[in-house]
């Protein structure tokens, strides 16, 4: 499998990205990362075999070589994603309460005639781009949020590992976060969020099958 993104993802990964997989040697079928063994310095599964929890490598893939997570780091575990995302929630909705407080935009006026829905709007509107945002800065330096730091996990590309491009990272906070804003806030980050508990092989949210992501372990 190439090592450089398909078509159409964006702008290429930086070629010093540490995160990015090196292609594999000339007429070598070893570990991306050459002499080293992958999975943390563990000796690949078996082929066929029970390697991992989901059959066949740790990752679920039809077969080892052909993985494109293979030598990379562990799948994130779905709960601590989930408490990474509940902290970046409450980083960002503190600044979003500030804003739309200071501007006098809140989230809806009733009086004794008429629900104010234009101001709803408005901090909906501000929530989303703000939101959208942190996700998308953040993603594309490094691939951790603040949350995702505390719990040693990062955003990767699926095909070669590397930080997500500006284009991957918009998506993937988008298909996120305007739903969020905008409509059904707890449903939809359940939905979108807890997709990655129940999604095989790979662990992805729907925002992550968007943009073409997984959330991997940085262990350190």
């Amino acid at each position: 499998m190439s090592s450089e993104p398909p078509p159409g993802s964006g702008q290429q990964p930086p070629e010093d990205d540490r995160f990015r997989k090196p292609p594999p040697p000339a007429g070598g079928s070893g570990s991306p990362y050459g002499d080293q063994p992958p999975y943390g310095g563990q000796p690949p599964p078996p082929p066929g075999g029970g390697g991992g929890p989901y059959g066949g490598d740790p990752y679920g893939g039809g077969g080892y070589p052909s993985d494109p997570l293979a030598g990379m780091p562990p799948l994130a575990d779905s709960g601590k994603r989930t408490i990474a995302r509940i902290l970046d929630m409450i980083l960002v909705g503190v600044f979003v309460w500030l804003l739309t407080w200071g501007f006098g935009v809140t989230e809806l006026d009733v009086d004794t005639d008429k629900v104010e829905y234009g101001k709803s709007l408005g901090q909906s509107a501000i929530a989303a781009v703000l939101y959208i945002a942190y996700d998308t800065v953040m993603t594309v330096r490094d691939g951790q949020t603040l949350g995702k730091r505390l719990f040693k996990m990062r955003v990767a590309n699926l095909d070669n590992g590397a930080t997500p491009s500006v284009q991957s990272s918009l998506i993937r906070a988008s298909v996120l976060w305007i739903p969020f804003a905008f409509c059904c806030a707890c449903i939809w980050t359940a939905i979108c969020g807890g997709w990655s508990y129940f999604d095989r092989p790979y662990k992805q949210g729907l925002h992550d099958k968007a943009a073409k992501t997984v959330v991997v372990s940085t262990g350190s």
